[in-house]
């Protein structure tokens, strides 16, 4: 009995070392185009880039967006995209979302309030659907520099 017990440990064991972490997806955004929008919303594709720095191809089935700037919500969408991200490759995918114009009346009154500010931050909150069981979540954090934004334009 105790060999079966230090046999079923030892298989435990080997078990474990299959399944080590992975590391996390990294997500970019690398561009933003407008999409027709629909009388108060403003409709955009953004196209995101999925690096994966793992040595085993991630499937994707799915994805979710969220898009927050100075702290309110201003953009979300999904995409019942699926495809696979090679072993230390990448892929470009594209997410329709959509901003209402209450999210823009917010975030108007938002900078109106901090007249002072020079920047602004946001933060990209995502999900890439892996099953019914799993899902890959990125986080992209920054800020928005309203000077040169404003200069641009």
């Amino acid at each position: 009995m105790r060999a079966l017990w230090l046999m079923l440990g030892c298989c435990c064991l080997a078990s474990c070392a299959l399944f080590r972490p992975a590391d996390p997806v990294t997500v970019d955004v690398v561009g933003i185009d407008p999409l027709p929008g629909q009388d108060l919303e403003v409709r955009m594709a953004v196209r995101l880039r999925l690096q994966n720095p793992n040595d085993t191809p991630i499937d994707y089935d799915g994805v979710a967006l969220s898009l927050t700037v100075n702290d309110r919500p201003l953009a979300a969408g999904v995409s019942d995209q699926h495809g696979q991200v090679a072993r230390y490759g990448e892929a470009l995918i594209t997410v329709p979302v959509s901003v209402s114009a209450f999210s823009v009346l917010r975030q108007a009154m938002g900078l109106a309030q901090s007249s002072g500010a020079t920047s602004v931050p946001y933060v990209l909150h995502g999900k890439l659907g892996r099953g019914p069981w799993a899902a890959a979540r990125f986080e992209e954090r920054g800020s928005l520099d309203l000077n040169t934004w404003g200069a641009a334009y």
